[in-house]
């Protein structure tokens, strides 16, 4: 009897651990891969399991570094990416191959959702119509159409370097984030775009997709991918989902998702509702609430970042002010790092730092140092040497010395370098949104996804207002640590 209550009570212990650890599930940055999460978050949610969402965080690149780091559990992906891009090996063409490639780095896909959502390539009806394209090899000699793929579709071999290959197609092709793509061929400012197959966006703006004659795009089924330490639970919660959604179905869930008063909360929720996974469509979504949490986890970023660079910056600086040589390749450093790319630094970062918070309070960091430290080691260096032998004149130790003479004098230039790196770190810091990080760069990010200008704005008007109330917090701190003539703004100056 005994024996049996601890065998029972072991496993009560066993599923309320599961059950009390946060599921992390993450996305990419279109539609679909945002509306296939929300389903497995509402679904997972509904049988008592706490979620934590990451949505939006780039490209493939980005969730399969996330994925192997653990920063996330699970993220929707398609078995012609995995093949193509993750493995990047010849001779995987079943399922079962890709799942024993996959196992080898710690890897589980799960049971395909139903649908192939396949690369193609997209032409409003009319224009197909009117030049004879019906096929990809039709654009072979129609050099004078405007044509746009996706950063990641031009740089991936099963993308655009392959494709022009096998058709022979000489065209210049341009980059363009997905969803802005159709707003800009329904604009007139494109001709051709690549697509997914199940965009809700094709029928929306009466877009055709041409035939892949030459059979290039291999097939896309969609599925969740896991590493091995997920619980079993969630395992078969997540498995519900197998074959559940067509073709059809899925440009219907997407279409939906792009109607206006709508959110892929409440596309997911009536979905698990109509299919019967959940009792009731709970989507209760509120901006204040959201925008509430995503202002304060912005502010947390800039504010953590800001600080750190204000002790190392103004620190570094008062330590090598007095050395010319040392100071300038301090400078010439921090000037190196002002030269990567935002986004690209973030990315580097996450094979040694994950996703989330901290390498984004890094990147952060570094680029907010360069105009704190510069600005901290002008005002020093450029203080009379005359003041300075008044100081030792007057038999002032180091410390004296810094306090009553240099730290006023150099006060104005140190919070102006303090003022511009907090703007800038505020408009930076929406960019930590494709990493998983939260803050104002959600909304943007997501807008863009779905081509909404409303969530754009939700994240672009508080971070501009973010920075407006920067500038007036440190003219209320220049005026409160600034003696009047010496003021930024003192009109005697």
């Amino acid at each position: 009897m005994n024996k049996r209550f601890m065998t029972a009570f072991s496993l009560l212990l066993a599923v309320s651990a599961a059950h009390s650890q946060a599921v992390v599930v993450g996305s990419k940055m279109f539609p679909e891969s945002y509306i296939l999460a929300e389903i497995s978050a509402q679904l997972l949610e509904d049988r008592g399991f706490e979620v934590r969402r990451r949505l939006g965080m780039g490209g493939t690149k980005i969730c399969y570094e996330a994925l192997q780091t653990g920063a996330i559990d699970f993220y929707p992906e398609y078995t012609g990416t995995i093949n193509e891009v993750i493995l990047a090996q010849s001779g995987i063409s079943s399922l079962a191959d890709i799942r024993t490639a996959l196992a080898e780095r710690g890897l589980s896909l799960l049971s395909p959702m139903g649908f192939n959502n396949t690369y193609a390539i997209a032409i409003p009806a009319h224009l197909s119509r009117s030049a004879g394209v019906l096929r990809i090899s039709d654009l072979r000699g129609h050099d004078d159409l405007r044509i746009a793929f996706p950063h990641e579709f031009l740089n991936r071999q099963d993308g655009w370097p392959g494709l022009k290959v096998l058709y022979g197609l000489t065209q210049d092709v341009d980059g363009i984030d997905h969803g802005l793509a159709y707003q800009a061929i329904e604009d007139g400012q494109l001709d051709v775009i690549a697509a997914y197959s199940t965009d809700g966006e094709l029928t929306r703006y009466d877009l055709v997709l041409l035939e892949d004659d030459l059979e290039y795009f291999p097939k896309y089924f969609a599925a969740y991918l896991t590493h091995d330490r997920l619980p079993a639970e969630v395992l078969e919660v997540l498995e519900s989902m197998s074959g559940r959604i067509d073709d059809a179905r899925m440009q219907q869930l997407n279409r939906l998702a792009m109607e206006p008063g709508t959110s892929i909360p409440k596309v997911a929720a009536d979905f698990l509702r109509d299919e019967g996974l959940v009792s009731t469509s709970d989507a209760r979504s509120t901006i204040f609430p959201q925008l509430w949490r995503n202002t304060r986890r912005h502010l947390k970023l800039t504010a953590t970042a800001l600080s750190l660079a204000i002790l190392v910056g103004v620190g570094i600086a008062l330590l090598v002010h007095r050395r010319r040589t040392v100071a300038n390749a301090f400078l010439y450093f921090a000037s190196l790092l002002q030269t990567i790319p935002s986004i690209a630094l973030l990315a580097l970062l996450i094979p040694f730092m994950g996703i989330g918070q901290k390498p984004a309070i890094l990147a952060l960091f570094l680029y907010s140092l360069l105009p704190i430290a510069r600005s901290t080691i002008t005002a020093l260096l450029t203080i009379p040497p005359t003041y300075r032998q008044v100081a030792a004149a007057m038999a002032m130790s180091r410390r004296q010395e810094f306090r009553y003479l240099l730290l006023p004098l150099a006060m104005p230039h140190v919070i102006a370098g303090i003022r511009t790196a907090a703007v800038i770190s505020i408009g930076t810091a929406t960019l930590a949104a494709f990493i998983g990080a939260g803050g104002l760069g959600d909304p943007i990010v997501t807008g863009l996804a779905l081509n909404d200008s409303s969530l754009i704005l939700q994240g672009a008007i508080p971070a501009a207002i973010l920075a407006i109330l920067t500038e007036l917090f440190f003219s209320s701190m220049e005026r409160a640590l600034v003696v009047p003539h010496m003021r930024s703004n003192d009109p005697q100056l």
